[in-house]
């Protein structure tokens, strides 16, 4: 039985290969998708040899790098990292070595102006060299490190991409107006902002406080223990100098390593969710092939079956011969797809290196377990979808099945089939439109939970449903394309199993294509409506990843063609005991700015200190003006301030208003989102101009006007979409393949049909048109029945969203749901030119005396 087994996996090799395709395709996404995890995890383990080798103990300032103004940073002054904390860690008994580092963000500007690298990875710190004038840290491999005002080194990457030799002036940006120095050094480093393709500058001590922080002040403080020390024990000597405040920080290299671990595998968790489910979803469509597979086989092979059961071979011989074929076929394709997984994991490996280039990278790891795993979980996926076959193939009846090529289909199963689907589908609707009910993440769960119900009903009624479907468009197939698409009509409806297992694999493509497609268009319009919605001014000023200057308020402001400019800040505060994000903006260009509809009080309240609150806050904490709020920084004190007006709720705006100045009294160094900018003249491409004039060309700087805000939202979805669409993509062409093989079988048990149409006059170019027609109809009915379900259950998870505080409205993007109907119908086409080829060239003779 298993040699037999073996000569069988040979003589139907055309047909296997198809199998094993969809096999390969779904064990390679899953094994790609283990490679990458453990190789991220490796890099994290590792991270700590480039990133904090050179320590034990690093205590740090977390506000140090915000951008506020000369008088806020003096304020600061008493609470920050100075040179008494640095002499005060520097003679712990535990301590060997302190090293007082300055850092923030840097950006620099190429020869033509440009940006040169990612502005998420343009760093600044000080170059601190010893009695020999070398910084161990920093190697100078060209000229020399920097030694006061107006000198730079540049990273050996970024000095070569930006052409700049030593002696050349390079134009900077430290978050405020452009600054110019003089490159007077080229150093070497494994920093990993370097290594990720990011910009390392460094500039003297003294400098760099200047420019990236204030006079006076480090961002952090790097101790290294004496030897014998543990970093706990030298922990426990550094927590007692540390300032008090929350901003400061003093953590082991080991925590250090550790939160870059968890944040790494945090920052992949998405990523590894999606790949790991489109994995499951390819296998799962694979299973429909695998399972098409087996039938057609065994159905070609029902008389050598029969024969075997009558020369003595036991039912479970005969299954056990059936199964050691889906052994042998998905252990090999299993084996391949793990070799292709280790490509899908470099790949990934490289994406998320340009997506999170801040994050520790490293070479490819295989484990012999994740190999196992994919290996072993493609492998059993093709045994338990041959299962069902395996056990058919031992319930024919010798006699009975000896002179008759396939079996007929059962009713009752087809009743009990029915049966379950009308139960499952009721479940999962019911669940499904409970969650529609609500808002949130709870009855987004409602959601979820009812949708797999929901959609493996429709699976088990796919041949209930196929046959209205069909029977609808019978008679246009009939009058467009005459007999060939009459027969088209009737081989589909006489056989709505067949029709249903070939529909499946694209219903379910679909059904997930549709619904984020029709979620993507929806969240899209909401976002698109919420970004301008009540935006009066025509420009936005941002900085990537990077709060803005105060400084740059006035600058803008005394630009030729400017009407009015305002910083717009958010700082997040404890208000009445929950954690609220909290909007600032200058009284004085408020109202030329933004569109505040004032319910009750003015936007003048701003001026007297007061704060403004949404009518929802209102509403919901029961506050109105003349009330007080509690408002104070997360874990310190609070101070009641007064509500001076109740606002129109608004998407664009945060539900609590104050006044910048009022912000700064309590939080000096609140972060600058950006800077809202009036023309006298409207949004024009002189005034686009006068502001980038006025901030001295700044590369970091992105001047953004309405339209320019819509479009980013929508290109942010639109990436995310494709990548998905491309993904799902591949589960579209395992679905052809399923096609490809329910057609053959299809060809296969109607030869004789075939022969006597020959024989009656239907010429070649009909037989193959009635196979194609048949292909396009079965596809066009699973790609309904997908789209129609998808869209479902995009409205549902529509239902439970809010954009700004404001409900999210569907949106049927109908133009992308045609285009998926064309092609749908072109999968068909496609997948039928080699069952329509071999139909049309099936000898007629030999076909009708075919049993």
């Amino acid at each position: 039985m298993l040699r037999a087994a073996l000569r069988n996996v040979l003589a139907h090799r055309g047909r296997l290969l198809m199998t094993a395709c969809s096999v390969i395709i779904g064990t390679a996404f899953l094994a790609g998708t283990l490679i990458f995890s453990d190789t991220a995890r490796r890099a994290a383990e590792n991270s700590r040899s480039t990133d904090y080798s050179q320590l034990s103990v690093l205590v740090t300032d977390q506000a140090a790098g915000a951008f506020v103004s000369p008088r806020q940073k003096s304020e600061r002054g008493s609470t920050a990292l100075t040179d008494t904390t640095v002499r005060q860690l520097a003679a712990l008994p535990g301590t060997a070595r302190v090293r007082p580092v300055v850092t923030s963000f840097t950006a620099v500007a190429d020869r033509d102006g440009d940006l040169l690298g990612e502005a998420e990875l343009a760093r600044g710190t000080n170059f601190l060299p010893g009695p020999d004038g070398r910084d161990d840290r920093y190697p100078i491999v060209e000229g020399r490190g920097p030694q006061g005002a107006g000198e730079i080194a540049l990273d050996r990457a970024a000095a070569w991409k930006g052409g700049y030799r030593v002696g050349d002036t390079v134009r900077l940006s430290a978050g405020g107006p452009v600054f110019e120095a003089r490159l007077v050094g080229v150093f070497s480093t494994d920093d990993p902002v370097v290594s990720a393709g990011g910009t390392l500058v460094l500039l003297e001590t003294a400098e760099a406080q200047r420019t990236l922080l204030a006079p006076g002040q480090y961002s952090g403080i790097e101790v290294t223990a004496r030897a014998g020390v543990s970093e706990d024990s030298l922990l426990s000597q550094v927590k007692p100098l540390v300032p008090a405040e929350k901003q400061f920080s003093a953590d082991t290299a080991q925590e250090l390593s550790d939160d870059q671990a968890t944040r790494l595998a945090e920052g992949t968790q998405g990523t590894r969710t999606v790949l790991l489910s489109f994995a499951g979803i390819s296998l799962f469509v694979g299973a429909f092939i695998i399972a098409n597979t087996f039938t057609m086989l065994i159905a070609q092979r029902t008389r050598e079956l029969a024969l075997m059961r009558a020369v003595g071979a036991g039912r479970w011989q005969v299954t056990g011969s059936v199964l050691a074929e889906a052994l042998v076929i998905g252990g090999g394709s299993s084996a391949i797809g793990l070799l292709a997984g280790v490509g899908i994991g470099a790949g990934l490996r490289a994406l998320f290196a340009s997506l999170y280039p801040d994050l520790p990278t490293g070479p490819l790891v295989i484990t012999a377990s994740s190999a196992a795993a994919a290996v072993a979980v493609g492998t059993l996926t093709t045994m338990l979808s041959a299962l069902l076959p395996a056990l058919r193939a031992a319930r024919i009846a010798p006699v009975a099945a000896m002179g008759s090529g396939a079996q007929p289909e059962a009713g009752r199963s087809l009743r009990l089939r029915n049966a379950l689907g009308v139960l499952s589908t009721l479940a999962g609707a019911a669940l499904v439109l409970r969650g529609a009910g609500g808002k949130g993440m709870p009855s987004q769960f409602w959601v979820d939970l009812g949708a797999l119900p929901a959609t493996v009903g429709v699976l088990l009624l796919l041949p209930l449903l196929s046959r209205p479907v069909v029977a609808l468009a019978r008679p246009v197939l009939a009058r467009l394309f005459g007999t060939p698409g009459r027969l088209a009509a009737l081989n589909v409806l006489r056989s709505p199993r067949r029709t249903a297992a070939t529909a499946a694999a694209l219903t379910i493509g679909l059904t997930l294509i549709t619904g984020l497609t029709v979620l993507g268009s929806s969240v899209a319009t909401a976002l698109d409506e919420a970004v301008t919605a009540d935006m009066k001014a025509d420009y936005a000023v941002r900085m990537n990843n990077n709060s803005l200057s105060p400084q740059l308020v006035d600058r803008i402001s005394a630009a030729p063609g400017v009407a009015a400019a305002g910083a717009v800040s958010s700082v997040y505060w404890q208000v009445d005991g929950g954690p609220e994000t909290v909007q600032g903006f200058d009284p004085d260009t408020v109202d030329r700015l933004v569109q505040l509809t004032m319910l009750s009080g003015s936007t003048e309240a701003l001026r007297r200190g007061q704060i403004l609150v949404s009518a929802e806050y209102a509403a919901d904490e029961g506050v109105s003006v003349g009330s007080d709020l509690q408002v104070g920084r997360p874990g310190g004190p609070t101070v009641p301030v007064t509500v001076g007006g109740v606002f129109e709720t608004s998407r664009m705006l945060e539900s609590l208003l104050l006044s910048n100045a009022e912000i700064a009294r309590h939080q000096p160094e609140a972060y600058i989102n950006h800077i809202l900018v009036k023309g006298v003249d409207g949004a024009t491409a002189a005034l686009r101009q006068s502001i980038r004039d006025a901030t001295g060309n700044n590369p970091v700087l992105e001047i953004q006007s309405k339209q320019d805000l819509r479009d980013g939202f929508n290109d942010t979805i639109s990436v995310a979409l494709k990548i998905l669409y491309a993904l799902l993509g591949v589960a579209l062409v395992i679905a052809a393949l399923g096609v490809v093989n329910t057609l053959t079988m299809a060809v296969f048990e109607r030869r004789r049909e075939i022969g006597m149409l020959r024989a009656v006059g239907l010429e070649r170019g009909g037989i193959r048109q009635m196979v194609r027609l048949e292909s396009v109809v079965v596809s066009l009915f699973g790609a309904a029945t997908g789209m129609a379900l998808g869209s479902l259950l995009a409205w549902a998870s529509i239902r439970t969203l809010l954009v700004k505080g404001e409900d999210v409205t569907p949106v049927l993007p109908y133009g992308e749901l045609m285009l998926m109907l064309v092609l749908a119908a072109l999968v068909g086409m496609a997948a039928a030119l080699w069952p329509a080829r071999r139909a049309a060239g099936l000898d007629v003779l030999a076909a009708i005396g075919s049993e």
